[in-house]
Protein backbone atom coordinates (compact mmCIF):
# COMPACT_ATOMS: atom_id res chain seq x y z
CA UNK A 1 0.00 0.00 0.00
CA UNK A 2 1.03 3.29 -0.53
CA UNK A 3 1.30 6.34 1.68
CA UNK A 4 -1.69 8.46 2.25
CA UNK A 5 -0.06 11.65 0.13
CA UNK A 6 -0.17 9.40 -2.94
CA UNK A 7 -4.40 8.63 -2.98
CA UNK A 8 -6.34 10.74 -4.93
CA UNK A 9 -10.51 10.38 -5.27
CA UNK A 10 -11.30 6.77 -6.43
CA UNK A 11 -13.52 5.85 -9.30
CA UNK A 12 -17.03 5.18 -8.28
CA UNK A 13 -18.38 2.07 -10.19
CA UNK A 14 -21.21 0.11 -8.30
CA UNK A 15 -24.36 2.17 -7.41
CA UNK A 16 -27.06 -0.26 -8.22
CA UNK A 17 -28.43 -3.05 -6.61
CA UNK A 18 -26.52 -6.17 -6.21
CA UNK A 19 -29.51 -9.12 -6.42
CA UNK A 20 -28.76 -12.73 -7.34
CA UNK A 21 -25.05 -11.73 -8.26
CA UNK A 22 -26.17 -9.56 -11.14
CA UNK A 23 -26.63 -5.47 -11.10
CA UNK A 24 -29.48 -4.32 -11.37
CA UNK A 25 -31.61 -0.88 -11.20
CA UNK A 26 -34.11 -0.56 -8.42
CA UNK A 27 -37.35 -1.95 -9.73
CA UNK A 28 -39.00 1.54 -9.06
CA UNK A 29 -36.28 3.28 -11.12
CA UNK A 30 -35.91 5.65 -8.19
CA UNK A 31 -32.31 6.80 -7.00
CA UNK A 32 -30.72 9.05 -4.07
CA UNK A 33 -28.22 10.72 -4.14
CA UNK A 34 -24.79 10.06 -2.16
CA UNK A 35 -22.69 13.28 -1.14
CA UNK A 36 -19.53 14.29 0.08
CA UNK A 37 -19.78 15.26 3.36
CA UNK A 38 -16.47 17.98 3.10
CA UNK A 39 -18.45 19.91 0.31
CA UNK A 40 -21.55 18.62 -0.10
CA UNK A 41 -20.67 17.76 -3.71
CA UNK A 42 -22.99 15.03 -5.30
CA UNK A 43 -20.84 11.64 -5.56
CA UNK A 44 -23.03 9.49 -6.94
CA UNK A 45 -27.09 8.36 -7.76
CA UNK A 46 -27.49 5.13 -6.19
CA UNK A 47 -30.13 2.68 -6.54
CA UNK A 48 -33.35 3.28 -4.30
CA UNK A 49 -34.87 -0.08 -2.91
CA UNK A 50 -37.63 -0.47 -1.60
CA UNK A 51 -39.74 -3.89 -1.20
CA UNK A 52 -40.13 -5.29 -4.45
CA UNK A 53 -36.03 -5.34 -4.19
CA UNK A 54 -36.27 -6.75 -0.90
CA UNK A 55 -38.48 -9.51 -1.83
CA UNK A 56 -36.26 -10.52 -5.10
CA UNK A 57 -33.07 -9.83 -2.54
CA UNK A 58 -34.72 -12.62 -0.16
CA UNK A 59 -35.58 -14.97 -3.26
CA UNK A 60 -31.91 -15.09 -4.39
CA UNK A 61 -31.03 -15.38 -0.69
CA UNK A 62 -33.36 -17.99 0.09
CA UNK A 63 -32.53 -20.03 -3.22
CA UNK A 64 -29.12 -19.77 -2.56
CA UNK A 65 -29.42 -21.11 1.36
CA UNK A 66 -31.78 -24.09 -0.03
CA UNK A 67 -30.29 -24.81 -3.11
CA UNK A 68 -26.82 -23.22 -3.76
CA UNK A 69 -23.64 -24.96 -2.56
CA UNK A 70 -22.62 -22.17 0.20
CA UNK A 71 -24.38 -23.83 3.16
CA UNK A 72 -23.07 -27.60 1.87
CA UNK A 73 -19.44 -26.72 0.51
CA UNK A 74 -16.77 -28.37 2.34
CA UNK A 75 -15.60 -25.87 5.27
CA UNK A 76 -12.61 -25.37 4.52
CA UNK A 77 -13.18 -24.16 0.64
CA UNK A 78 -16.05 -21.78 2.37
CA UNK A 79 -12.86 -20.44 4.75
CA UNK A 80 -10.53 -19.75 1.70
CA UNK A 81 -13.05 -18.11 -0.48
CA UNK A 82 -13.26 -15.57 2.48
CA UNK A 83 -9.57 -15.17 2.89
CA UNK A 84 -9.28 -14.48 -0.97
CA UNK A 85 -12.19 -12.00 -0.03
CA UNK A 86 -10.08 -10.18 2.14
CA UNK A 87 -6.99 -10.42 0.28
CA UNK A 88 -8.80 -8.38 -2.79
CA UNK A 89 -10.15 -5.69 -0.11
CA UNK A 90 -6.27 -5.20 0.63
CA UNK A 91 -5.20 -5.31 -2.96
CA UNK A 92 -7.43 -2.27 -3.37
CA UNK A 93 -6.66 -0.91 0.36
CA UNK A 94 -5.86 2.69 -0.72
CA UNK A 95 -8.99 2.75 -3.30
CA UNK A 96 -10.84 2.04 -0.81
CA UNK A 97 -10.22 3.90 1.94
CA UNK A 98 -10.34 6.78 -0.24
CA UNK A 99 -13.91 5.83 -1.03
CA UNK A 100 -14.76 5.51 2.63
CA UNK A 101 -13.00 9.01 3.30
CA UNK A 102 -15.28 10.20 0.05
CA UNK A 103 -18.27 9.02 1.10
CA UNK A 104 -18.24 9.47 4.69
CA UNK A 105 -16.16 12.25 5.20
CA UNK A 106 -14.10 10.80 7.69
CA UNK A 107 -9.81 11.37 7.41
CA UNK A 108 -8.45 9.50 4.73
CA UNK A 109 -5.73 8.38 8.14
CA UNK A 110 -8.18 6.86 10.59
CA UNK A 111 -9.54 5.06 6.81
CA UNK A 112 -6.30 3.84 6.40
CA UNK A 113 -5.07 3.25 10.38
CA UNK A 114 -8.49 1.54 11.33
CA UNK A 115 -11.17 1.06 9.18
CA UNK A 116 -9.46 -0.65 6.46
CA UNK A 117 -6.69 -2.99 8.74
CA UNK A 118 -9.67 -3.82 11.45
CA UNK A 119 -12.18 -4.79 8.03
CA UNK A 120 -9.32 -7.14 6.86
CA UNK A 121 -8.71 -8.63 9.92
CA UNK A 122 -11.91 -9.69 10.83
CA UNK A 123 -12.95 -11.20 7.88
CA UNK A 124 -9.69 -13.31 8.26
CA UNK A 125 -10.47 -14.18 11.61
CA UNK A 126 -14.11 -15.62 10.24
CA UNK A 127 -12.35 -17.11 7.76
CA UNK A 128 -10.47 -19.31 9.85
CA UNK A 129 -13.70 -20.08 12.16
CA UNK A 130 -15.28 -21.72 9.14
CA UNK A 131 -14.12 -25.38 9.56
CA UNK A 132 -13.81 -25.06 13.12
CA UNK A 133 -17.40 -25.30 13.88
CA UNK A 134 -19.01 -28.30 15.55
CA UNK A 135 -21.20 -29.60 17.97
CA UNK A 136 -20.77 -32.07 20.65
CA UNK A 137 -21.92 -36.28 21.74
CA UNK A 138 -23.49 -35.99 24.52
CA UNK A 139 -24.32 -39.55 26.92
CA UNK A 140 -27.86 -39.87 27.94
CA UNK A 141 -30.09 -42.54 29.63
CA UNK A 142 -30.63 -45.81 27.72
CA UNK A 143 -29.20 -47.38 24.62
CA UNK A 144 -28.89 -44.27 22.53
CA UNK A 145 -26.31 -42.07 20.39
CA UNK A 146 -26.67 -38.85 21.05
CA UNK A 147 -24.84 -35.52 19.45
CA UNK A 148 -25.49 -31.78 18.29
CA UNK A 149 -25.30 -30.45 15.51
CA UNK A 150 -23.90 -26.38 14.25
CA UNK A 151 -26.23 -25.12 11.40
CA UNK A 152 -26.52 -21.99 10.10
CA UNK A 153 -29.97 -20.48 10.77
CA UNK A 154 -30.40 -19.58 6.99
CA UNK A 155 -31.24 -16.21 5.40
CA UNK A 156 -30.00 -13.10 7.32
CA UNK A 157 -31.51 -9.66 7.20
CA UNK A 158 -28.35 -6.81 7.97
CA UNK A 159 -28.91 -3.52 8.52
CA UNK A 160 -25.62 -1.34 9.08
CA UNK A 161 -24.92 2.46 9.82
CA UNK A 162 -22.88 5.22 8.21
CA UNK A 163 -20.50 5.57 10.78
CA UNK A 164 -18.04 3.11 10.03
CA UNK A 165 -19.17 1.65 6.67
CA UNK A 166 -16.91 -1.25 5.27
CA UNK A 167 -16.20 -2.32 9.11
CA UNK A 168 -19.79 -2.71 9.79
CA UNK A 169 -20.14 -4.96 6.76
CA UNK A 170 -17.33 -6.77 7.43
CA UNK A 171 -18.74 -7.64 11.33
CA UNK A 172 -22.07 -8.83 10.09
CA UNK A 173 -20.64 -10.61 7.15
CA UNK A 174 -17.55 -12.27 8.80
CA UNK A 175 -19.64 -14.47 10.89
CA UNK A 176 -22.73 -15.06 8.55
CA UNK A 177 -20.37 -16.37 5.68
CA UNK A 178 -18.71 -18.51 8.16
CA UNK A 179 -21.66 -20.19 9.10
CA UNK A 180 -22.98 -20.96 6.02
CA UNK A 181 -25.38 -18.12 5.81
CA UNK A 182 -26.62 -16.15 2.93
CA UNK A 183 -27.49 -12.34 3.39
CA UNK A 184 -29.47 -9.38 2.31
CA UNK A 185 -27.59 -6.32 3.37
CA UNK A 186 -28.70 -2.59 3.43
CA UNK A 187 -26.23 -0.27 4.26
CA UNK A 188 -26.72 2.95 5.27
CA UNK A 189 -28.17 5.73 2.68
CA UNK A 190 -25.74 8.08 3.76
CA UNK A 191 -22.65 5.89 2.80
CA UNK A 192 -23.55 2.95 0.73
CA UNK A 193 -20.47 2.98 -1.69
CA UNK A 194 -17.70 0.72 0.12
CA UNK A 195 -20.65 -1.85 0.74
CA UNK A 196 -21.32 -2.30 -2.93
CA UNK A 197 -17.92 -2.31 -3.86
CA UNK A 198 -17.42 -5.40 -1.31
CA UNK A 199 -20.05 -7.13 -2.95
CA UNK A 200 -17.94 -7.09 -6.48
CA UNK A 201 -15.44 -8.28 -4.42
CA UNK A 202 -16.81 -10.93 -3.09
CA UNK A 203 -18.16 -12.25 -6.26
CA UNK A 204 -14.68 -11.74 -7.13
CA UNK A 205 -13.78 -13.88 -4.46
CA UNK A 206 -15.83 -16.90 -5.80
CA UNK A 207 -18.92 -16.50 -2.98
CA UNK A 208 -22.03 -17.50 -5.18
CA UNK A 209 -24.45 -15.50 -6.81
CA UNK A 210 -27.26 -14.63 -4.04
CA UNK A 211 -25.18 -15.84 -0.81
CA UNK A 212 -24.75 -11.46 -0.39
CA UNK A 213 -27.31 -9.31 -2.01
CA UNK A 214 -26.98 -5.35 -1.38
CA UNK A 215 -30.38 -3.23 -1.63
CA UNK A 216 -29.57 0.38 -0.81
CA UNK A 217 -32.45 2.77 0.19
CA UNK A 218 -33.98 3.86 3.31
CA UNK A 219 -34.74 2.30 6.73
CA UNK A 220 -38.91 2.87 6.45
CA UNK A 221 -38.60 1.44 2.88
CA UNK A 222 -35.81 -1.36 2.76
CA UNK A 223 -35.26 -1.93 6.16
CA UNK A 224 -38.77 -2.24 7.12
CA UNK A 225 -39.08 -4.20 4.46
CA UNK A 226 -35.89 -6.82 5.37
CA UNK A 227 -37.39 -7.00 8.92
CA UNK A 228 -40.68 -7.89 7.74
CA UNK A 229 -40.17 -10.26 5.44
CA UNK A 230 -40.94 -14.16 6.16
CA UNK A 231 -38.32 -15.61 4.57
CA UNK A 232 -35.81 -13.55 6.88
CA UNK A 233 -34.65 -16.03 9.45
CA UNK A 234 -32.71 -13.47 11.57
CA UNK A 235 -31.89 -9.86 11.36
CA UNK A 236 -28.64 -8.19 12.69
CA UNK A 237 -29.11 -3.96 13.38
CA UNK A 238 -26.64 -1.76 14.32
CA UNK A 239 -27.79 1.49 15.09
CA UNK A 240 -30.34 3.52 17.72
CA UNK A 241 -32.40 1.91 19.60
CA UNK A 242 -35.48 3.43 19.18
CA UNK A 243 -34.95 1.78 15.74
CA UNK A 244 -34.31 -0.90 17.37
CA UNK A 245 -37.37 -1.47 18.93
CA UNK A 246 -39.54 -0.56 16.05
CA UNK A 247 -37.82 -3.67 14.62
CA UNK A 248 -38.64 -5.58 17.59
CA UNK A 249 -42.40 -5.04 17.00
CA UNK A 250 -42.11 -5.65 13.58
CA UNK A 251 -40.30 -9.03 13.80
CA UNK A 252 -42.49 -10.00 16.19
CA UNK A 253 -45.27 -11.89 13.92
CA UNK A 254 -42.58 -14.22 12.32
CA UNK A 255 -40.33 -14.45 15.57
CA UNK A 256 -36.87 -14.19 13.65
CA UNK A 257 -33.65 -14.23 15.63
CA UNK A 258 -32.40 -10.28 16.50
CA UNK A 259 -29.10 -9.14 17.55
CA UNK A 260 -28.41 -5.40 18.41
CA UNK A 261 -25.97 -3.17 19.10
CA UNK A 262 -26.86 -0.11 19.65
CA UNK A 263 -25.81 3.06 21.23
CA UNK A 264 -23.89 4.20 24.76
CA UNK A 265 -23.62 6.92 26.91
CA UNK A 266 -20.07 5.59 28.19
CA UNK A 267 -18.28 6.20 31.38
CA UNK A 268 -14.90 7.21 30.84
CA UNK A 269 -13.53 6.98 34.66
CA UNK A 270 -10.44 9.03 35.71
CA UNK A 271 -8.92 8.33 39.40
CA UNK A 272 -6.30 11.09 40.86
CA UNK A 273 -3.44 7.78 40.51
CA UNK A 274 -3.90 7.77 36.95
CA UNK A 275 -0.73 8.57 34.39
CA UNK A 276 -2.53 11.90 33.84
CA UNK A 277 -0.89 12.63 30.17
CA UNK A 278 -2.37 8.89 28.99
CA UNK A 279 -5.41 9.16 30.58
CA UNK A 280 -5.97 12.42 28.79
CA UNK A 281 -4.78 11.56 25.84
CA UNK A 282 -6.99 8.28 25.42
CA UNK A 283 -9.77 10.08 27.15
CA UNK A 284 -9.53 12.48 24.17
CA UNK A 285 -9.49 9.63 21.41
CA UNK A 286 -11.95 8.34 23.56
CA UNK A 287 -14.99 11.22 22.31
CA UNK A 288 -13.07 12.69 19.31
CA UNK A 289 -12.44 9.72 17.03
CA UNK A 290 -14.44 9.76 13.84
CA UNK A 291 -15.85 13.03 14.37
CA UNK A 292 -17.71 11.60 17.95
CA UNK A 293 -19.42 9.46 15.88
CA UNK A 294 -19.23 6.04 17.95
CA UNK A 295 -21.66 3.80 19.37
CA UNK A 296 -18.74 3.69 22.47
CA UNK A 297 -17.58 6.76 22.74
CA UNK A 298 -16.70 8.06 26.37
CA UNK A 299 -19.08 11.31 26.82
CA UNK A 300 -19.14 10.99 30.22
CA UNK A 301 -15.71 11.83 31.61
CA UNK A 302 -15.88 11.51 35.44
CA UNK A 303 -12.68 13.28 36.89
CA UNK A 304 -11.36 12.97 40.26
CA UNK A 305 -12.17 16.19 41.96
CA UNK A 306 -8.69 16.81 42.80
CA UNK A 307 -7.08 16.37 39.81
CA UNK A 308 -9.45 18.25 37.49
CA UNK A 309 -7.96 21.60 37.11
CA UNK A 310 -4.74 20.11 35.64
CA UNK A 311 -6.21 17.56 33.81
CA UNK A 312 -9.09 20.09 32.14
CA UNK A 313 -6.04 21.70 30.89
CA UNK A 314 -4.49 18.88 29.06
CA UNK A 315 -7.89 18.42 26.82
CA UNK A 316 -8.54 22.28 26.34
CA UNK A 317 -4.70 22.19 24.84
CA UNK A 318 -5.42 19.16 22.50
CA UNK A 319 -8.70 20.57 21.73
CA UNK A 320 -7.31 23.98 20.59
CA UNK A 321 -4.61 22.09 18.84
CA UNK A 322 -7.07 19.71 16.83
CA UNK A 323 -6.74 20.46 12.86
CA UNK A 324 -10.30 20.62 10.92
CA UNK A 325 -10.01 20.52 7.42
CA UNK A 326 -10.19 18.54 4.38
CA UNK A 327 -10.83 14.58 4.77
CA UNK A 328 -8.00 13.89 2.21
CA UNK A 329 -5.08 15.92 3.52
CA UNK A 330 -2.85 13.72 5.88
CA UNK A 331 -2.81 16.66 8.16
CA UNK A 332 -6.88 16.95 9.29
CA UNK A 333 -7.30 15.04 12.36
CA UNK A 334 -11.16 15.46 12.18
CA UNK A 335 -13.45 15.48 9.35
CA UNK A 336 -17.06 16.77 8.94
CA UNK A 337 -19.97 15.49 10.36
CA UNK A 338 -21.69 12.54 8.42
CA UNK A 339 -25.04 14.85 6.94
CA UNK A 340 -26.97 18.30 7.88
CA UNK A 341 -29.42 16.18 10.00
CA UNK A 342 -26.41 14.78 12.31
CA UNK A 343 -24.93 18.33 12.53
CA UNK A 344 -27.68 19.80 13.15
CA UNK A 345 -28.64 17.49 15.99
CA UNK A 346 -25.13 18.43 17.52
CA UNK A 347 -25.98 21.70 17.75
CA UNK A 348 -28.88 21.65 19.25
CA UNK A 349 -27.92 19.35 22.19
CA UNK A 350 -24.78 22.44 22.80
CA UNK A 351 -27.78 25.23 22.73
CA UNK A 352 -29.01 22.42 25.56
CA UNK A 353 -25.87 22.37 27.33
CA UNK A 354 -25.00 26.15 27.39
CA UNK A 355 -29.18 26.51 28.27
CA UNK A 356 -28.98 23.87 30.91
CA UNK A 357 -25.51 25.98 33.03
CA UNK A 358 -22.96 24.25 31.38
CA UNK A 359 -19.50 25.63 30.82
CA UNK A 360 -18.31 25.60 27.63
CA UNK A 361 -14.90 25.70 27.31
CA UNK A 362 -13.80 24.73 24.07
CA UNK A 363 -16.05 24.77 20.71
CA UNK A 364 -19.68 25.40 20.85
CA UNK A 365 -19.90 26.40 17.35
CA UNK A 366 -19.32 25.49 13.75
CA UNK A 367 -16.28 25.70 12.14
CA UNK A 368 -15.08 27.47 9.26
CA UNK A 369 -13.73 24.68 7.62
CA UNK A 370 -16.93 23.87 6.04
CA UNK A 371 -20.87 23.34 5.93
CA UNK A 372 -20.50 20.03 8.57
CA UNK A 373 -17.96 20.95 10.37
CA UNK A 374 -18.31 21.29 14.65
CA UNK A 375 -15.72 22.62 16.32
CA UNK A 376 -14.68 20.19 19.17
CA UNK A 377 -16.29 20.94 22.19
CA UNK A 378 -15.60 20.56 25.78
CA UNK A 379 -18.26 20.93 28.45
CA UNK A 380 -17.35 21.85 32.22
CA UNK A 381 -19.70 21.89 35.62
CA UNK A 382 -22.13 18.63 33.76
CA UNK A 383 -24.29 17.17 35.93
CA UNK A 384 -26.29 13.57 36.20
CA UNK A 385 -29.41 15.02 35.05
CA UNK A 386 -28.63 17.71 31.95
CA UNK A 387 -29.30 16.51 28.57
CA UNK A 388 -26.14 16.54 27.48
CA UNK A 389 -25.02 13.65 30.18
CA UNK A 390 -28.24 11.64 29.28
CA UNK A 391 -28.39 11.27 25.97
CA UNK A 392 -26.40 10.03 23.42
CA UNK A 393 -25.23 13.01 21.20
CA UNK A 394 -22.82 11.16 18.44
CA UNK A 395 -20.38 14.23 17.88
CA UNK A 396 -17.57 15.48 19.23
CA UNK A 397 -19.24 17.18 22.44
CA UNK A 398 -17.02 15.83 25.48
CA UNK A 399 -18.96 16.34 29.34
CA UNK A 400 -16.59 16.81 32.35
CA UNK A 401 -18.51 15.15 35.50
CA UNK A 402 -16.28 15.52 38.90
CA UNK A 403 -16.16 12.27 41.52
CA UNK A 404 -15.18 12.52 45.50
CA UNK A 405 -14.70 8.35 46.04
CA UNK A 406 -15.41 5.22 44.08
CA UNK A 407 -18.62 4.12 45.73
CA UNK A 408 -20.43 7.25 44.28
CA UNK A 409 -18.71 6.73 40.90
CA UNK A 410 -19.90 3.16 40.72
CA UNK A 411 -23.66 4.14 41.58
CA UNK A 412 -23.73 7.40 38.78
CA UNK A 413 -21.71 5.65 35.99
CA UNK A 414 -24.38 2.79 35.66
CA UNK A 415 -26.97 5.22 36.53
CA UNK A 416 -28.22 5.19 32.63
CA UNK A 417 -30.16 2.92 30.86
CA UNK A 418 -27.31 2.43 28.35
CA UNK A 419 -24.43 0.16 28.60
CA UNK A 420 -22.23 -0.62 26.02
CA UNK A 421 -18.52 0.02 27.25
CA UNK A 422 -16.61 1.85 30.38
CA UNK A 423 -12.86 2.71 31.06
CA UNK A 424 -10.73 3.18 34.28
CA UNK A 425 -7.56 4.82 34.25
CA UNK A 426 -5.58 4.27 37.48
CA UNK A 427 -2.52 2.80 38.69
CA UNK A 428 -4.44 1.17 41.26
CA UNK A 429 -4.76 -2.09 39.24
CA UNK A 430 -6.87 -3.59 41.91
CA UNK A 431 -8.74 -0.20 42.04
CA UNK A 432 -9.59 -1.00 38.36
CA UNK A 433 -10.73 -4.53 38.86
CA UNK A 434 -12.91 -3.49 41.34
CA UNK A 435 -14.70 -0.72 38.76
CA UNK A 436 -14.60 -2.91 36.05
CA UNK A 437 -16.33 -5.65 37.98
CA UNK A 438 -19.39 -3.37 39.43
CA UNK A 439 -19.90 -1.52 36.15
CA UNK A 440 -22.34 -2.42 34.08
CA UNK A 441 -21.47 -2.20 30.50
CA UNK A 442 -20.79 -4.82 27.78
CA UNK A 443 -16.87 -3.55 27.65
CA UNK A 444 -14.56 -2.30 30.12
CA UNK A 445 -10.86 -1.14 28.64
CA UNK A 446 -8.69 -0.32 31.69
CA UNK A 447 -5.76 2.53 30.59
CA UNK A 448 -6.89 2.62 27.07
CA UNK A 449 -9.65 3.15 25.15
CA UNK A 450 -11.19 1.96 21.78
CA UNK A 451 -8.94 -1.43 21.52
CA UNK A 452 -11.10 -3.25 19.07
CA UNK A 453 -9.57 -7.28 18.17
CA UNK A 454 -12.08 -9.30 15.62
CA UNK A 455 -11.83 -12.11 18.33
CA UNK A 456 -13.01 -10.08 21.74
CA UNK A 457 -16.59 -10.43 21.62
CA UNK A 458 -18.30 -6.77 21.71
CA UNK A 459 -22.28 -5.63 22.94
CA UNK A 460 -23.77 -4.44 25.52
CA UNK A 461 -26.05 -4.65 28.89
CA UNK A 462 -29.23 -2.96 29.42
CA UNK A 463 -30.78 -1.17 26.44
CA UNK A 464 -27.48 -0.93 24.44
CA UNK A 465 -27.78 -3.84 22.53
CA UNK A 466 -28.75 -7.85 22.52
CA UNK A 467 -26.10 -10.14 21.54
CA UNK A 468 -22.51 -9.97 20.62
CA UNK A 469 -20.60 -9.09 17.91
CA UNK A 470 -16.87 -10.55 17.19
CA UNK A 471 -15.28 -13.44 18.38
CA UNK A 472 -16.92 -16.95 18.96
CA UNK A 473 -20.55 -14.96 20.43
CA UNK A 474 -20.56 -13.30 17.49
CA UNK A 475 -20.63 -16.62 15.32
CA UNK A 476 -23.33 -18.46 17.91
CA UNK A 477 -25.56 -15.69 16.72
CA UNK A 478 -25.66 -16.98 13.14
CA UNK A 479 -26.06 -20.56 14.16
CA UNK A 480 -28.97 -23.07 15.22
CA UNK A 481 -28.26 -26.15 17.76
CA UNK A 482 -30.09 -29.44 15.99
CA UNK A 483 -30.11 -32.45 18.60
CA UNK A 484 -29.87 -35.86 16.70
CA UNK A 485 -30.40 -38.59 18.97
CA UNK A 486 -30.06 -42.45 17.33
CA UNK A 487 -31.52 -45.87 18.84
CA UNK A 488 -28.55 -48.29 19.03
CA UNK A 489 -31.02 -51.63 19.04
Amino acid sequence: MTTAETISRPTIRQTQCFIGGEWIPAQSGKTFDTHHPATGEVIAAVAEGDVGDVDAAVEAARKAFDEGPWRTMDARERGRIMYRLADLIEAEFDELAALETLDNGKPISDSLAADLPLTIDCLRYYAGYADKIHGQTIPVNGNFFTYTKKEPVGVVGQIIPWNFPMLMVAWKWGPALAAGCTIVMKPAEQTPLTCLRMARLAQKAGIPDGVINIVPGYGPTAGAAIVAHPGVDKVAFTGEYKTAQIIMAEAAPTLKRLTFELGGKSPNIVFNDADLDAAAAGSHFALYFNQGQCCCAGSRLFVQEDIHDQFVEKLVNMNNDRVLGDPFSTATEQGPQVDQAQFDKIMDYIEIGKSEGAQCLTGGTADDAGNLYVKPTLFDGVTDEMKIATDEIFGPVLSILTFKDTEELIQRANNTFYGLAAAVWSRDIGKAHYVADRVRAGTVWVNCYDVFDAAAPFGGFKMSGLGRELGQEGLNNYLETKTVTVALD
